[in-house]
């Protein structure tokens, strides 16, 4: 037999109260009271009533949907980087709990970063969460002049700030190279993230205030977050720097390709070159030694962006920046 759709009357019938009440309830309203609100939300589970998206949207002018932009390529998003799948990860768990849609976006070109614009400008999301952002990308600003709320998982380079979620770059490369230095390393490295990120411009800071702390002069090489450089930029290393005795390396993608590198020029590890990544990716237990490295709170940043952003979108007050900290975890490469 053919049930009948459940309709905003029948839901109003079989909860006792007005069509208009319903209707407030479905579209969120704060102008209903919480005996009416319980018996209108009791009779939509036991009726299976599902609301018109299209007409809530239309009424409320929310969307319940919020965007992830990752403005890389997709050979680094879909690596094996954990920073991506850890972000979206932990966005989509604080969106479901919230009830909403998430919707994930390639920023990796111009055209794209324009279907980006025009698809937000048409309020097709409630907000916009930019992950990755190199550079002075135009971008995240271009979307909050239009009056779109943006969050950020990194500062802003440049002059324009908005609302970020990041974590103590500086602070974690600083005491992965003091931890070198107390264990008698005296001629230490480092494989630099690129300069156009926060990250890699933050952690390169660190190193070099640690050194600076120390006394110990500086030798530096730049990688791209990835295995390869890291081999490259090890090389480079090597050839400039044949007596190093430890190599910081500002992601433990680039960490893996140290090691890699020393282990084809005879080097022992830690015996004759300690290394330290950043990030605590799975891989850093498995590698050989396994790798120590700074923890940062991957999955735990995404819930922040996703929960600044919820708030911001509900004109709810944010703090502007939430720096969240980091942990050296040691292991047996240093």
């Amino acid at each position: 037999m053919h049930r009948t759709r459940p309709t905003l009357e029948s839901v109003a019938l079989h909860a006792g109260v007005s069509r208009a009440t319903v209707s407030r309830v479905v579209n969120g309203s704060t102008r209903v009271g919480e005996d009416a609100r319980e018996a209108v939300q009791r009779a939509i589970r036991e009726l299976g009533y599902v609301p018109n998206q299209a007409a809530r949207s239309l009424v409320t002018q929310r969307t319940d949907s919020f965007a992830l932009v990752l403005p890389e390529e997709p050979g680094r998003v879909f690596s094996d980087d954990q920073f991506f799948p850890g972000v979206v990860r932990g966005v989509s768990q604080r969106l479901e709990e919230a009830d909403k849609q998430l919707v994930l976006m390639m920023a990796r070109s111009p055209a794209s970063r324009d279907r980006i614009e025009r698809f937000a400008l048409a309020r097709h999301v409630d907000g916009v969460m930019v992950a990755s952002v190199h550079g002075a990308d135009p971008l995240p600003v271009s979307l909050a002049r239009m009056g779109i709320p943006v969050v950020s998982n990194e500062r802003l380079l440049g002059p324009v700030s908005l609302p970020y979620v990041g974590v103590d770059n500086t602070g974690g490369a600083a005491a992965a190279v003091r931890h070198l230095v107390r264990s008698g390393r005296t001629r230490i490295a480092t494989v630099a993230g690129p300069q156009d990120m926060v990250a890699g411009i933050d952690r390169l800071t660190g190193y070099r205030a640690a050194l600076d702390e120390a006394r110990l002069p500086a030798a530096v090489a730049v990688g791209d977050f990835t295995q390869e450089s890291g081999v490259a930029a090890t090389r480079e290393l090597l050839r400039e720097e044949p007596g190093l005795d430890a190599v910081f390396a500002a992601s433990d993608l680039m960490a893996v390709g140290v090691l890699r590198a020393l282990r084809q020029a005879g080097r022992r590890v830690p015996d004759d070159v300690a290394v330290v990544g950043f990030d605590d990716i799975e891989t850093a237990r498995y590698t050989d030694p396994p790798l120590t490295t700074v923890r940062q709170p991957i999955a735990h940043i995404g819930r922040r962006l996703a929960h600044q952003l919820l708030r911001l979108a509900s004109g709810e007050p944010i703090e502007p920046s939430l720096v969240l900290p980091t942990e050296l975890v040691l292991r047996e490469s240093a």
